[in-house]
């Protein structure tokens, strides 16, 4: 295995910064990622949370893409690459970390995976939810409910693409857009959450404490 990070896509870059600053203050040691890609994202985690304390980490991808990954569509992608070049991130970075890592990763439909670990881990099991799994809007909006249930009162949310869309012949399609999905989350549990100021490629939701 070659000692470097086999990343082709820079889509991660960009946040680095915010979760240096935000992850130090919200100290998560049990760990949900929706949507994985090449592992950058977790990477860092990995990186950042088990320099100092040993930490759980779940990721959930089906390798398969979403609509705009499939032949015929904006950003063709083989996904089986993707997923190769997962694994080797992933495992590079185990083999870096300080304290231990219990990994997990759950390749299937994230709906399928997030029912299994509420009946499996109960409710208000995850400290840290990064919901950056498929851009439509009815998959944000189920990701979010669930993963809401599975993350304790105090933990962050954090949701990727909050203002992307997909260029189309037709114009932007708000039901291929994660933004509807969010707004309509956060406005119906508006009292059991609070926003976190920060960059809006990312919107950051804190749960009310009980």
């Amino acid at each position: 295995m070659t000692q470097e990070y086999q990343f082709t896509q820079p889509w991660f870059e960009h946040a680095r910064p915010v979760w240096r600053e935000l992850l130090p203050q919200a100290k998560p040691t049990r760990l949900l990622e929706i949507g994985s890609f090449e592992g950058a994202s977790a990477c860092f985690l990995i990186e950042q949370l088990a320099y100092n304390h040993p930490i759980e980490l779940h990721c959930i991808d089906t390798w398969q893409g979403g609509l705009e990954h499939q032949p015929g569509n904006s950003a063709p992608v083989d996904m089986r690459q993707v997923e190769q070049r997962f694994h080797h991130n992933i495992t590079l970075a185990l083999s870096k970390a300080p304290h231990p890592v219990h990994f997990k990763c759950h390749k299937g439909r994230s709906a399928d995976v997030l029912a299994r670990l509420l009946a499996d881990k109960g409710a208000g099991y995850f400290d840290f939810i990064y919901v950056d799994g498929s851009h439509q809007a009815a998959d944000v909006l189920l990701d979010a409910v669930l993963s809401f249930q599975l993350l304790r009162n105090g933990g962050l949310l954090v949701f990727d693409d909050y203002l992307w869309s997909e260029p189309l012949p037709g114009g932007v399609d708000p039901l291929r857009c994660p933004k509807l999905a969010i707004d309509a989350f956060t406005t119906i549990y508006a009292r059991q959450l609070r926003i976190v100021s920060a960059p809006l490629y990312q919107l950051f939701v804190q749960k009310n404490p009980a």
